[in-house]
């Protein structure tokens, strides 16, 4: 199983959508609200270049947005 790493906002409707996309496909993940942990923050910055969220990281590979059809390629979900 891959890992799967979300840094979002609370307000952020497109790291919502990614996160219930990976529920309603029983992909565990690790969610980070970048908006009052300042490390996450920047850690996703370090990986990313980007500070719009969702950055979202399938083991190393970073996705930034809810790109569905990239996320469904790399977790392999039909």
């Amino acid at each position: 199983m891959k890992k799967v790493t979300v840094f979002s906002t609370p307000t952020c409707h497109f790291c919502n959508m990614a996160k219930d996309y990976f529920t309603e496909h029983n992909i565990p993940f690790e969610s980070f609200d970048v908006s009052n942990d300042p490390e996450k923050k920047k850690e996703m910055m370090d990986k990313s270049g980007q500070l719009g969220v969702p950055v979202i990281l399938i083991d190393e590979e970073v996705v930034v947005g809810f790109n569905r059809p990239k996320l469904a390629s790399l977790l392999g979900i039909q």
